[in-house]
């Protein structure tokens, strides 16, 4: 082999190598390591599946505080119920004949801006008010000043606040106690748990006093703003969350069977606001 053909075949591996190119895992014959640590090690070690998320998504492994938070915000969405469109979604693919991995997909992928998405956006609102908090504005004007933003990018229903449901969500509460708690002992600053409750103040001055409590979404949104992921992850680990439940649902409805059930009973008929009754035309 020429010199030139070894160079060439040697840059065209280290392109090769360098085409998937991450910092997430070392995978080799009989090595498995992620960001720097042997799964060996990782299993003995105790390490569980909220610090193995935190590991792969931050590069680090998290404090016992910061991986209790997780655990228990990861905990709290798993499930909303088969009104929830994600739900119901994995229990129709299951009654489709397909595999639960299928059923799982097509869940997700309902995920969006409107179901699933409001984590990410109230994180982004939290964020928001807390810069303009950082560039001098008092609590109040940097709250208004970041829904009025919020409101101009997504429309006037305010991420993380209210719910079709629950007159208070169950969920929050728990949750906001546990920000508080950890902020007391130093484990988190606490600000984003100040400012959501400021969130929901503004908003019920907007409603002229009536208020709309903080959802789960809303509550979420704290937690990952207070352990500093970006709101983009909001969404990605609210997705691994919810999983949990589309798991079991599609599960569920294919352990008690049925076959192409659709989102009513058949002898429930959409009703048709179409054209009345007409003749098809003589065609020329």
């Amino acid at each position: 082999m020429s010199s030139h053909d070894f160079i060439q075949k040697s840059a065209d591996r280290e392109a090769a190598e360098n085409w998937w190119a991450t910092d997430i895992i070392d995978m080799q014959p009989g090595v498995i390591r992620y960001r720097g640590y042997p799964i060996q090690d990782l299993i003995s070690g105790g390490v569980g599946l909220p610090q193995m998320i935190w590991l792969m998504t931050r590069g680090e492994l998290p404090t016992a505080a910061q991986a209790r938070l997780l655990d228990a915000v990861l905990m709290s969405a798993v499930d909303h119920g088969p009104q929830a469109p994600s739900i119901a979604i994995a229990r129709m693919a299951a009654t489709c004949g397909v595999g639960l991995n299928n059923a799982m997909a097509s869940a997700v992928n309902v995920l969006g801006d409107v179901h699933g998405g409001a984590g990410e956006q109230a994180v982004g609102l939290y964020r928001d008010a807390a810069a303009r908090i950082d560039g001098g504005a008092g609590e109040t004007e940097a709250v208004e000043a970041a829904l009025d933003a919020c409101i101009a990018e997504h429309g006037k229903f305010i991420p993380g606040f209210g719910h079709r449901f629950h007159p208070v969500d169950p969920r929050t509460a728990p949750l906001l106690a546990l920000v508080d708690e950890a902020a007391a002992r130093g484990e988190v600053p606490g600000r984003f748990a100040t400012i959501g409750r400021a969130v929901e103040d503004a908003i019920a001055r907007r409603k002229g006093g009536r208020r709309i409590p903080m959802n789960i979404d809303g509550a979420t949104a704290v937690v990952y703003a207070e352990l500093d992921f970006p709101a983009e992850l909001a969404r990605g680990l609210f997705c691994l969350s919810r999983s949990v439940g589309i798991l079991a649902h599609a599960w569920e409805q294919t352990q008690q069977g049925g076959r192409n059930k659709g989102p009513l009973p058949r002898s429930n008929i959409p009703a048709y606001t179409g054209h009345p009754p007409r003749q098809v035309p003589p065609q020329v």
